[in-house]
Protein backbone atom coordinates (compact mmCIF):
# COMPACT_ATOMS: atom_id res chain seq x y z
CA UNK A 1 0.00 0.00 0.00
CA UNK A 2 1.44 3.36 -1.03
CA UNK A 3 2.39 5.74 1.74
CA UNK A 4 0.32 8.55 0.21
CA UNK A 5 -2.73 6.31 0.12
CA UNK A 6 -2.19 5.16 3.71
CA UNK A 7 -1.99 8.75 4.93
CA UNK A 8 -5.01 9.73 2.83
CA UNK A 9 -7.04 6.86 4.23
CA UNK A 10 -6.05 7.82 7.77
CA UNK A 11 -6.93 11.48 7.13
CA UNK A 12 -10.32 10.52 5.75
CA UNK A 13 -11.00 8.26 8.72
CA UNK A 14 -10.13 11.08 11.11
CA UNK A 15 -12.37 13.58 9.32
CA UNK A 16 -15.34 11.24 9.24
CA UNK A 17 -14.86 10.02 12.80
CA UNK A 18 -14.59 13.58 14.11
CA UNK A 19 -17.79 14.53 12.27
CA UNK A 20 -19.64 11.55 13.72
CA UNK A 21 -18.27 12.23 17.20
CA UNK A 22 -19.70 15.76 17.07
CA UNK A 23 -23.09 14.32 16.15
CA UNK A 24 -23.03 11.84 19.02
CA UNK A 25 -21.91 14.52 21.48
CA UNK A 26 -25.06 16.49 20.68
CA UNK A 27 -27.27 13.50 21.53
CA UNK A 28 -28.19 11.96 24.88
CA UNK A 29 -25.91 9.60 26.75
CA UNK A 30 -28.35 6.70 26.49
CA UNK A 31 -26.94 3.22 25.76
CA UNK A 32 -28.28 3.40 22.20
CA UNK A 33 -26.05 6.42 21.48
CA UNK A 34 -23.09 4.72 23.13
CA UNK A 35 -23.75 1.73 20.89
CA UNK A 36 -23.87 3.97 17.81
CA UNK A 37 -20.49 5.47 18.65
CA UNK A 38 -19.08 2.00 19.33
CA UNK A 39 -20.35 0.65 16.00
CA UNK A 40 -18.60 3.25 13.84
CA UNK A 41 -15.15 2.76 15.38
CA UNK A 42 -12.38 0.55 14.10
CA UNK A 43 -13.24 0.24 10.42
CA UNK A 44 -10.96 0.94 7.48
CA UNK A 45 -13.01 3.98 6.45
CA UNK A 46 -12.69 3.11 2.76
CA UNK A 47 -16.17 4.32 1.83
CA UNK A 48 -15.65 7.70 3.48
CA UNK A 49 -12.28 7.94 1.76
CA UNK A 50 -13.94 7.31 -1.61
CA UNK A 51 -16.42 10.11 -0.97
CA UNK A 52 -13.70 12.60 -0.06
CA UNK A 53 -11.39 11.59 -2.90
CA UNK A 54 -14.11 11.57 -5.53
CA UNK A 55 -15.13 15.01 -4.28
CA UNK A 56 -11.57 16.32 -4.54
CA UNK A 57 -11.31 14.82 -8.02
CA UNK A 58 -14.28 16.99 -9.04
CA UNK A 59 -13.03 20.15 -7.35
CA UNK A 60 -15.26 19.88 -4.27
CA UNK A 61 -13.62 20.95 -1.00
CA UNK A 62 -13.50 18.63 2.00
CA UNK A 63 -15.69 20.99 4.03
CA UNK A 64 -18.60 20.08 1.76
CA UNK A 65 -17.77 16.39 1.42
CA UNK A 66 -17.07 15.44 5.04
CA UNK A 67 -20.72 15.11 6.06
CA UNK A 68 -21.53 12.74 3.16
CA UNK A 69 -18.35 10.79 3.97
CA UNK A 70 -19.50 10.44 7.57
CA UNK A 71 -22.96 9.52 6.30
CA UNK A 72 -21.77 6.50 4.35
CA UNK A 73 -19.68 5.28 7.27
CA UNK A 74 -22.73 5.58 9.55
CA UNK A 75 -24.90 3.71 7.07
CA UNK A 76 -22.27 1.02 6.55
CA UNK A 77 -21.99 0.59 10.33
CA UNK A 78 -25.77 0.21 10.59
CA UNK A 79 -25.67 -2.56 7.98
CA UNK A 80 -22.99 -4.42 9.94
CA UNK A 81 -24.81 -4.07 13.27
CA UNK A 82 -27.96 -5.58 11.77
CA UNK A 83 -26.05 -8.18 9.73
CA UNK A 84 -24.43 -9.46 12.93
CA UNK A 85 -27.76 -10.04 14.72
CA UNK A 86 -28.86 -13.58 15.60
CA UNK A 87 -31.68 -13.39 13.05
CA UNK A 88 -29.12 -12.65 10.32
CA UNK A 89 -25.51 -13.93 10.51
CA UNK A 90 -25.40 -14.38 14.30
CA UNK A 91 -21.82 -13.16 14.75
CA UNK A 92 -20.04 -12.59 18.06
CA UNK A 93 -17.13 -10.50 16.78
CA UNK A 94 -16.82 -7.49 14.50
CA UNK A 95 -13.54 -5.62 13.94
CA UNK A 96 -11.98 -7.71 16.71
CA UNK A 97 -14.53 -6.58 19.32
CA UNK A 98 -17.83 -8.00 20.59
CA UNK A 99 -20.69 -7.23 18.22
CA UNK A 100 -23.15 -4.60 19.41
CA UNK A 101 -25.84 -7.09 20.41
CA UNK A 102 -23.27 -9.02 22.44
CA UNK A 103 -21.90 -5.94 24.20
CA UNK A 104 -25.39 -4.57 24.93
CA UNK A 105 -28.44 -6.56 23.80
CA UNK A 106 -30.46 -7.23 20.67
CA UNK A 107 -32.94 -4.39 21.18
CA UNK A 108 -30.16 -1.85 21.63
CA UNK A 109 -28.41 -3.18 18.52
CA UNK A 110 -31.58 -2.88 16.43
CA UNK A 111 -32.21 0.67 17.61
CA UNK A 112 -28.57 1.71 17.21
CA UNK A 113 -28.63 0.44 13.63
CA UNK A 114 -31.90 2.25 12.94
CA UNK A 115 -30.48 5.48 14.35
CA UNK A 116 -27.24 5.20 12.36
CA UNK A 117 -29.25 4.74 9.18
CA UNK A 118 -31.35 7.84 9.76
CA UNK A 119 -28.26 9.81 10.82
CA UNK A 120 -26.77 9.06 7.40
CA UNK A 121 -29.61 10.85 5.64
CA UNK A 122 -29.47 13.72 8.13
CA UNK A 123 -25.78 14.19 7.32
CA UNK A 124 -26.40 14.15 3.55
CA UNK A 125 -28.94 16.93 4.09
CA UNK A 126 -26.58 19.09 6.19
CA UNK A 127 -26.51 22.75 5.00
CA UNK A 128 -22.76 22.78 4.32
CA UNK A 129 -23.11 20.01 1.73
CA UNK A 130 -24.55 22.30 -0.93
CA UNK A 131 -27.78 23.68 -2.29
CA UNK A 132 -31.11 21.91 -1.91
CA UNK A 133 -30.85 20.24 -5.31
CA UNK A 134 -27.48 18.69 -4.47
CA UNK A 135 -28.61 17.49 -1.05
CA UNK A 136 -31.79 15.95 -2.45
CA UNK A 137 -29.75 14.19 -5.15
CA UNK A 138 -27.38 12.73 -2.53
CA UNK A 139 -30.24 11.59 -0.30
CA UNK A 140 -32.15 10.04 -3.21
CA UNK A 141 -29.08 8.20 -4.50
CA UNK A 142 -28.22 6.90 -1.03
CA UNK A 143 -31.78 5.73 -0.43
CA UNK A 144 -31.67 3.73 -3.65
CA UNK A 145 -28.23 2.29 -2.88
CA UNK A 146 -29.22 1.28 0.65
CA UNK A 147 -32.72 -0.02 0.01
CA UNK A 148 -34.61 -2.80 -1.72
CA UNK A 149 -32.91 -2.04 -5.05
CA UNK A 150 -29.43 -2.10 -3.50
CA UNK A 151 -27.91 -3.29 -0.25
CA UNK A 152 -31.12 -4.68 1.28
CA UNK A 153 -31.83 -6.55 -1.95
CA UNK A 154 -28.39 -8.14 -1.74
CA UNK A 155 -28.94 -9.08 1.90
CA UNK A 156 -32.35 -10.58 1.09
CA UNK A 157 -30.87 -12.63 -1.73
CA UNK A 158 -28.11 -13.80 0.61
CA UNK A 159 -30.64 -14.98 3.20
CA UNK A 160 -32.72 -16.73 0.53
CA UNK A 161 -29.60 -18.53 -0.70
CA UNK A 162 -29.19 -20.19 2.71
CA UNK A 163 -32.30 -22.31 2.15
CA UNK A 164 -32.15 -22.64 -1.64
CA UNK A 165 -32.21 -26.15 -3.09
CA UNK A 166 -29.11 -25.44 -5.19
CA UNK A 167 -26.05 -23.22 -4.58
CA UNK A 168 -26.06 -19.91 -6.43
CA UNK A 169 -24.51 -19.68 -9.87
CA UNK A 170 -21.69 -17.25 -10.64
CA UNK A 171 -24.18 -14.89 -12.31
CA UNK A 172 -26.49 -15.00 -9.31
CA UNK A 173 -23.77 -14.40 -6.73
CA UNK A 174 -22.42 -11.51 -8.80
CA UNK A 175 -25.89 -9.91 -8.79
CA UNK A 176 -26.24 -10.55 -5.05
CA UNK A 177 -22.92 -8.91 -4.22
CA UNK A 178 -23.59 -5.96 -6.53
CA UNK A 179 -26.28 -5.07 -4.02
CA UNK A 180 -24.94 -6.29 -0.69
CA UNK A 181 -21.41 -4.93 -1.06
CA UNK A 182 -21.26 -2.97 -4.30
CA UNK A 183 -24.17 -0.54 -3.89
CA UNK A 184 -22.69 1.46 -1.01
CA UNK A 185 -19.23 1.45 -2.60
CA UNK A 186 -20.80 2.74 -5.82
CA UNK A 187 -22.56 5.58 -3.99
CA UNK A 188 -19.31 6.50 -2.24
CA UNK A 189 -17.41 6.76 -5.52
CA UNK A 190 -20.18 8.67 -7.29
CA UNK A 191 -20.84 11.12 -4.44
CA UNK A 192 -18.15 13.56 -5.61
CA UNK A 193 -19.72 13.83 -9.04
CA UNK A 194 -23.14 14.39 -7.46
CA UNK A 195 -21.71 17.12 -5.23
CA UNK A 196 -20.16 18.81 -8.27
CA UNK A 197 -23.14 18.33 -10.57
CA UNK A 198 -20.90 16.37 -12.93
CA UNK A 199 -21.42 13.22 -15.01
CA UNK A 200 -21.09 10.24 -12.63
CA UNK A 201 -20.61 7.67 -15.42
CA UNK A 202 -16.79 7.29 -15.15
CA UNK A 203 -17.01 6.89 -11.38
CA UNK A 204 -19.89 4.44 -11.80
CA UNK A 205 -17.72 2.23 -14.01
CA UNK A 206 -14.86 2.51 -11.52
CA UNK A 207 -17.10 1.62 -8.61
CA UNK A 208 -18.75 -1.35 -10.30
CA UNK A 209 -15.38 -3.00 -10.82
CA UNK A 210 -14.09 -1.95 -7.40
CA UNK A 211 -17.13 -3.24 -5.53
CA UNK A 212 -16.99 -6.67 -7.14
CA UNK A 213 -13.23 -6.92 -6.56
CA UNK A 214 -13.79 -5.99 -2.91
CA UNK A 215 -16.21 -8.89 -2.43
CA UNK A 216 -13.99 -11.38 -4.22
CA UNK A 217 -11.14 -10.25 -1.96
CA UNK A 218 -13.44 -10.84 1.05
CA UNK A 219 -14.14 -14.37 -0.16
CA UNK A 220 -10.39 -14.96 -0.58
CA UNK A 221 -9.74 -13.63 2.93
CA UNK A 222 -12.39 -15.98 4.26
CA UNK A 223 -10.25 -18.86 2.96
CA UNK A 224 -6.72 -17.56 3.47
CA UNK A 225 -7.14 -14.90 6.15
CA UNK A 226 -6.31 -14.93 9.83
CA UNK A 227 -9.38 -14.50 12.07
CA UNK A 228 -7.47 -12.31 14.51
CA UNK A 229 -6.30 -9.97 11.75
CA UNK A 230 -9.70 -9.89 10.05
CA UNK A 231 -11.48 -9.36 13.36
CA UNK A 232 -14.39 -11.76 12.81
CA UNK A 233 -15.14 -15.44 12.36
CA UNK A 234 -13.97 -16.92 9.07
CA UNK A 235 -15.02 -19.83 6.86
CA UNK A 236 -18.66 -19.69 7.96
CA UNK A 237 -19.89 -19.66 4.35
CA UNK A 238 -17.90 -22.78 3.49
CA UNK A 239 -19.17 -24.57 6.59
CA UNK A 240 -22.74 -23.65 5.63
CA UNK A 241 -22.21 -24.85 2.06
CA UNK A 242 -22.89 -21.40 0.58
CA UNK A 243 -21.52 -20.52 -2.84
CA UNK A 244 -18.75 -17.90 -2.96
CA UNK A 245 -16.50 -16.62 -5.70
CA UNK A 246 -13.78 -18.92 -4.43
CA UNK A 247 -16.02 -22.00 -4.33
CA UNK A 248 -17.29 -21.27 -7.84
CA UNK A 249 -14.07 -20.14 -9.51
CA UNK A 250 -11.35 -21.73 -7.42
CA UNK A 251 -8.81 -19.74 -5.40
CA UNK A 252 -6.35 -18.93 -8.20
CA UNK A 253 -9.06 -17.95 -10.67
CA UNK A 254 -10.78 -15.79 -8.05
CA UNK A 255 -7.50 -13.94 -7.45
CA UNK A 256 -7.05 -13.47 -11.19
CA UNK A 257 -10.60 -12.15 -11.55
CA UNK A 258 -10.12 -9.67 -8.71
CA UNK A 259 -6.88 -8.43 -10.29
CA UNK A 260 -8.56 -8.01 -13.69
CA UNK A 261 -11.38 -6.02 -12.06
CA UNK A 262 -8.85 -3.66 -10.49
CA UNK A 263 -7.36 -3.11 -13.94
CA UNK A 264 -10.87 -2.27 -15.18
CA UNK A 265 -11.36 0.18 -12.32
CA UNK A 266 -8.10 1.95 -13.14
CA UNK A 267 -9.00 2.17 -16.83
CA UNK A 268 -12.28 3.86 -15.89
CA UNK A 269 -10.24 6.64 -14.24
CA UNK A 270 -8.24 7.48 -17.38
CA UNK A 271 -10.27 10.64 -18.14
CA UNK A 272 -8.96 12.12 -14.89
CA UNK A 273 -5.26 11.46 -15.50
CA UNK A 274 -2.85 11.64 -12.58
CA UNK A 275 -5.43 13.42 -10.42
CA UNK A 276 -7.05 10.04 -9.80
CA UNK A 277 -3.92 8.27 -8.56
CA UNK A 278 -5.25 8.07 -4.99
CA UNK A 279 -8.32 6.24 -6.28
CA UNK A 280 -6.09 3.87 -8.25
CA UNK A 281 -4.19 3.18 -5.04
CA UNK A 282 -7.51 2.54 -3.29
CA UNK A 283 -8.38 -0.03 -5.94
CA UNK A 284 -5.06 -1.82 -5.49
CA UNK A 285 -5.52 -1.75 -1.72
CA UNK A 286 -8.82 -3.59 -2.02
CA UNK A 287 -7.15 -6.79 -3.23
CA UNK A 288 -3.99 -6.49 -1.10
CA UNK A 289 -5.64 -5.89 2.29
CA UNK A 290 -5.37 -8.46 5.06
CA UNK A 291 -8.52 -7.47 6.95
Amino acid sequence: MATDFASGLARAATLTQDRLTREFAAMSDLPVVQAMAYAVKGGKGLRGFLVLESAALHGVVAARATAPAAAIEALHAYSLVHDDLPCMDDDDLRRGQPTVHRKWDEATAVLAGDALQTLAFQLCAAPEVGNAEVRIALVAALAKAAGADGMVLGQALDIAAETAAEPLTLEQITALQAGKTGALIAWSAEAGAILAGADPAPMRRYAAALGLAFQIADDILDVEGDAEAVGKALRKDAEAGKATFVSLLGLDAAKARASALIDEACVALEPFGAKADSLRDAARFVISRRN
